[in-house]
């Protein structure tokens, strides 16, 4: 009898921590403060923009880049909490370079939707300087610059900045992340961009995924370090001592390397697309499901902890995972096709900790954690609950 009342004691008391950590400013961090995710539409059978934004809701997510200004989008995401990066496709870029044309692009894509969807960024382009079209490289600052002024004119450049996302292939060299370079034929471009960005007060993104360099070379490659996964197989940087754990950390500082050699040292790197694919053709090795899920769950834990990089371990690192759904549409290997968290239909593509509940057209998701951590016993709010009530007793005792 004695110990049932002491389990009982132990529920009442577990209720009250639960309810603490969940109602408290020291509870669960949220997913919104560092992580947002990237929409793409290219794809015949997706559903609906406001199911999309009813998605991205229950993931607790408030920021989401679309790669075009689809009207439907914007409008559906109006009087939302949702953050959101617009693009400026690259066929148009040499038109914006004209300052009326620039004007009147943000009278029709930016001006109409706003206070109520909250457009804070626009992308010009997308991996311009990796492209080898040298017109639309030459002409991506000037376009850039033409936006700005448009939004000085329209008095919304307070809110709203302006980059563009980069292959990680404008790097000469990443390794060691000290030693982080562009390729000397990209430099004359990149010095007017990064001035622009440093002027503005905008952030260089990003596209870094570290299971290309897994599929590439996964002899010498350790999958753990590209998991993030506890390893024995980190790297220190022989020049400045910092243990990496983890690729994409290493990438991001090599680009910040990269950045201060050109003489910017203030200019904040953020990931604009980061992820795994569940599925890939017989080469793409590393391309599965197990790895999909290791990877974005390993992902969202360090974004729960608001984590930075070694170079710079007090910034918050941003990041966008790539991507919501599955796009049935894009050319390419196969898995080019295969790095959404969710099917069309709302259903998960894999689980990283979150359950998918599907009621007539809308689409719902409840954390595991709910469900008593049943799905699986490494699911993502197990895990940050345990977190949670660890930081909890070292606090108390």
């Amino acid at each position: 009898m004695g110990s049932y009342i002491l389990c009982d004691e132990m529920r009442i008391k577990v209720i009250f921590v639960m309810v603490f950590l969940f109602s408290s400013d020291f509870g669960l961090p949220q997913l919104g403060a560092t992580l947002g995710i990237n929409y793409g539409q290219v794809a015949n059978n997706l559903p609906s923009p406001d199911q999309a934004l009813v998605l991205i809701n229950s993931l607790k997510i408030t920021k989401t880049r679309i790669y075009d200004t689809n009207p439907q989008v914007l409008t559906a995401f109006a009087n939302s909490s949702i953050e959101l990066i617009i693009t400026v496709p690259n066929e148009i870029v040499e038109e914006l370079t004209n300052p009326q044309q620039a004007l009147q692009w943000v009278m029709t894509n930016v001006q109409p939707y706003i206070p109520t969807t909250k457009i804070t960024g626009i992308a010009v382009g997308n991996e311009v300087y990796t492209t080898e079209d040298e017109a639309l490289m030459s002409n991506l600052v000037p376009a850039m610059v033409a936006l700005h002024s448009a939004l000085v004119q329209l008095s919304l450049d307070s809110s709203i900045y302006i980059s563009t996302a980069n292959s990680l292939a404008v790097l000469e060299n990443s390794y060691p992340p000290s030693l982080g370079s562009f390729k000397p034929e990209l430099v004359p471009l990149l010095a007017p961009f990064l001035q622009f960005l440093d002027t503005t007060k905008a952030p260089f993104w990003i596209n870094a995924y570290p299971y290309f360099a897994y599929k590439d070379d996964p002899i010498r490659v350790s999958l753990d370090y590209v998991l993030f996964n506890p390893n024995s197989t980190g790297m220190v940087d022989p020049y400045t001592n910092l243990h990496y754990d983890n690729m994409l950390y290493a990438q991001v500082d090599a680009v910040t390397f990269a950045i201060a050699r050109m003489g910017y040292e203030g200019i904040e790197v953020r990931v604009s697309e980061t992820g795994w694919p569940s599925k890939g053709d017989g080469d793409e090795i590393g391309a599965t499901m197990d790895n999909a899920r290791v990877y974005n769950r390993n992902l969202l834990l360090r974004q729960m902890e608001n984590e930075g990089t070694p170079l710079k371990p007090n910034q918050k690192l941003d990041v966008y995972l790539f991507a919501l759904f599955n796009e049935d549409l894009k050319p390419g290997p196969t898995s080019e096709r295969n790095y959404g968290l969710y099917q069309p239909d709302g259903t998960l593509a894999y689980n990283v900790g979150l359950t998918t509940l599907t009621s007539g057209a809308s689409i719902s998701l409840t954390s595991s954690a709910t469900l008593g951590c049943r799905e699986e016993v490494g699911s993502l709010w197990c895990w940050i609950l345990m977190l949670a009530l660890i930081r909890m007793m070292m606090m108390i005792l």
